[in-house]
């Protein structure tokens, strides 16, 4: 179930970067063919943009793609790199991703209780709805690590 939720929004995901990809074409094709800019079509595009890297740290956990100290990593026992990957797991990615949702919260909530709008004219409104995303983000990338662990944890030899 949990699996299946996050394979969806890894889909949506992708989804959103390919409208994102279109959208910067038609921005700059806009701005440069026919000297029309916009400001809120640019904070779209730092919107979504955010989106995608928050909604994309977990699917990077998920097909182990994060960045590791590989000369260390590459020459030790499997046994040594689990506890390696359980260590960190533990003692970094969920504390870590707990601080910044614990902090995002109220960061979130003034932006919400301000009604917090760009300060450009023209810009986006509703801010908290992409402040929120860090919340989900790093949501997501708790879950993600606790199934690793749990992988890891089932790997047991």
């Amino acid at each position: 179930m949990i699996n299946h939720i996050l394979r969806r929004v890894s889909k949506f995901t992708a989804l959103i970067l390919l409208f994102l990809v279109i959208l910067i074409v038609f921005d700059v094709s806009n701005r440069y063919i026919f000297s029309n800019g916009s400001i809120a079509l640019q904070e779209l595009e730092w919107h979504l943009f955010d989106i995608v890297m928050l909604f994309s740290l977990f699917y990077t956990l998920k097909l182990d793609g994060h960045v590791r100290v590989d000369v260390i990593y590459t020459n030790i026992s499997s046994e040594w790199k689990r506890f390696i990957d359980i260590f960190s797991h533990l003692f970094f990615i969920i504390p870590f991703s707990a601080l910044i949702i614990y902090f995002s919260l109220s960061f979130v909530e003034l932006s919400f209780t301000q009604n917090e709008v760009s300060p450009n004219p023209n810009g986006l409104e509703n801010r908290f709805l992409i402040k929120s995303v860090i919340i989900i983000g790093f949501s997501l990338l708790i879950i993600q690590s606790i199934l690793e662990v749990i992988k890891l944890f089932g790997s047991k030899k």
